[in-house]
C-alpha cells in the first residue's frame, strides 16, 4: 500500500515547486546584495540566509501536509479551531500589532516579522471549500446553503480593511468568489448573491471613499499613463522597474549583473523581484518563472476537477486560483499593467509569511492530488477484482 501511495503522488508538481523555491533563492541573493548593506546595514547576504532557514520550515510544512489526509481539515473540530484561529490572529493585530508601510498587519517577533493574512488565505479557502462540499444537496437554497458561511468571509475581510490592506482583502475576495463559482450554485444563485454584495458594497464605498480615493491612492492610478513626469516621486517605482525590465533585453545582462538593484529600484528583493529577473535573464528568465507558475496553476486545476470529492476539488481550485491571482497581480503591478499593490509573487520573493502559506497551500494540492489519483487507479482495481471471479483460463465465471 506505502507503495502504492508514494507511485500516486504528482512529483511534475513537486518538481515546479522546488525549481520555483530554488530559482526564487538564487535570485533573492542576487537582487538583495545591495539593499541588504545600504538600506539595512546588515551583511550582503542576510536576506539569502533568512531565505534559506524559510525554505527549511517550507519543506517541513510541504511534507506535513502533503502527507497528512487533506480530509481531516473537513470535520466541524478542526473548521471551527481554523475560523478562531484565524479571528483572533487578525483581531489581535489592533493591539499587539506592528505598523509597516502605513498598515497595522504584521507580528513582530524578535527580528522577524509574522504577517497573519497570508495564512487567514489559506483559512478562508479551507472552510468555503469544506462549507460548500457539505451543503451540495442545498447549495442552491440562498438561506440555508449559500448565506451562512460568508459571515465568516465579511468579518475577515473587514478586519483586514481595518489594518488598513486593501491589496490582501481584495485577493481574498476574488479567491472567495472563484470557489463560490465552482461550488455549484447555478447562475441565478450567483447572480442574486452578487446582487446583494454589491447593495453592500455600494454604501461601504461611499462612506469610506474619502479612505479609498484619497489623493495617495488616486495618485497610483493616474501614473499609469506616464510615470516619468513624475520619476522623482510616485512614478519613482515604475520609471525603475521599466528601466530594468528595458535594459535585460532578450538575452539579460547577466545573473547579478543588474545595476537597478543598486540603490535604484525599491524593493528589488521582494515586490520587483521579477524586474530584476528581467534585467539580469532577460526573457528566458522572466518565461521559465511564469511557464512554471503557470503549470502549477493550471494542474491544480486539473486537479480539482479531476477529483470527485467535492471538498477536495473546491480545496485544489481556491489554491490554484490563489497562487494564480497573486502571480497576475505581482506581474502586473511590475509591468504597469495596475497600480502598484505591494503582494510578492509567490515562491520568488522574499519574504517568510508567504512562503510557509503558500508551503501548506501546496502540500495540501499534492494531497489532493495523491488521494484523487490513488483512489481512481488502485481502488477501481480493487473492486473489480472484488466483484469478478475467474475460472482458471483466464474467463469471467460469474460477476457478484
Amino acid at each position: 500500500m506505502f507503495k502504492k501511495i508514494l507511485k500516486s503522488y504528482d512529483y511534475s508538481l513537486i518538481i515546479s515547486i522546488i525549481l520555483l523555491c530554488a530559482f526564487g533563492l538564487i535570485m533573492i541573493y542576487s537582487s538583495s546584495i545591495a539593499w541588504a548593506v545600504q538600506r539595512y546595514n546588515v551583511p550582503s547576504d542576510y536576506f539569502y540566509q533568512k531565505q534559506k532557514i524559510w525554505l527549511m520550515l517550507f519543506a517541513v510544512i510541504f511534507l506535513t501536509t502533503a502527507i497528512i489526509p487533506y480530509k481531516i481539515m473537513s470535520f466541524n473540530r478542526v473548521l471551527v479551531l481554523i475560523v478562531l484561529a484565524s479571528l483572533l490572529l487578525l483581531g489581535g493585530l489592533f493591539m499587539f500589532g506592528d505598523v509597516a508601510g502605513g498598515a497595522q498587519s504584521w507580528y513582530k517577533v524578535g527580528s522577524n516579522k509574522f504577517q497573519p493574512s497570508e495564512f487567514v488565505k489559506l483559512a478562508v479557502i479551507i472552510y468555503l471549500a469544506a462549507v460548500y462540499a457539505k451543503k451540495q444537496a442545498y447549495i442552491n437554497q440562498f438561506n440555508k446553503g449559500v448565506l451562512p458561511p460568508l459571515a465568516y468571509l465579511f468579518v475577515v475581510c473587514f478586519l483586514i480593511i481595518l489594518q488598513p490592506d486593501y491589496g490582501t482583502a481584495s485577493i481574498i475576495a476574488f479567491i472567495s468568489a472563484t470557489i463560490i463559482f465552482c461550488s455549484g450554485m447555478n447562475y441565478k444563485t450567483i447572480l442574486k448573491l452578487v446582487t446583494i454584495a454589491l447593495v453592500i458594497l455600494i454604501p461601504v464605498i461611499i462612506a469610506m471613499k474619502g479612505e479609498i480615493f484619497s489623493e495617495k491612492r488616486l495618485s497610483r492610478i493616474t501614473v499609469l499613463d506616464n510615470p516619468f513626469a513624475d520619476a522623482q516621486n510616485e512614478g519613482y517605482h515604475l520609471v525603475n522597474s521599466y528601466i530594468a525590465i528595458g535594459s535585460g533585453g532578450v538575452n539579460g545582462l547577466g545573473l547579478g549583473q543588474s545595476v537597478q538593484k543598486l540603490g535604484y529600484l525599491p524593493e528589488s528583493h521582494t515586490d520587483f523581484i521579477m524586474a530584476v529577473v528581467a534585467e539580469e535573464l532577460g526573457i528566458w528568465g522572466v518565461g521559465f518563472v511564469i511557464l512554471l507558475l503557470t503549470y502549477v496553476v493550471l494542474r491544480g486545476i486539473y486537479i480539482g476537477l479531476q477529483c470527485k470529492d467535492p471538498f477536495g476539488s473546491l480545496l485544489a481550485i481556491g489554491i490554484s486560483s490563489m497562487i494564480g491571482i497573486q502571480s497576475l497581480i505581482n506581474l502586473a503591478g511590475v509591468s504597469g499593467a495596475i497600480p502598484l499593490t505591494g503582494v510578492p509573487l509567490p515562491f520568488i520573493s522574499y519574504g517568510g509569511s508567504s512562503l510557509l502559506s503558500l508551503a501548506a497551500a501546496t502540500g495540501i494540492l499534492v494531497n489532493v492530488s495523491m488521494f484523487t489519483k490513488y483512489e481512481k487507479k488502485y481502488k477501481h482495481q480493487q473492486e473489480h477484482t472484488e466483484r469478478s471471479t475467474y475460472s482458471q483460463d483466464g474467463n469471467v465465471l460469474y460477476l457478484k
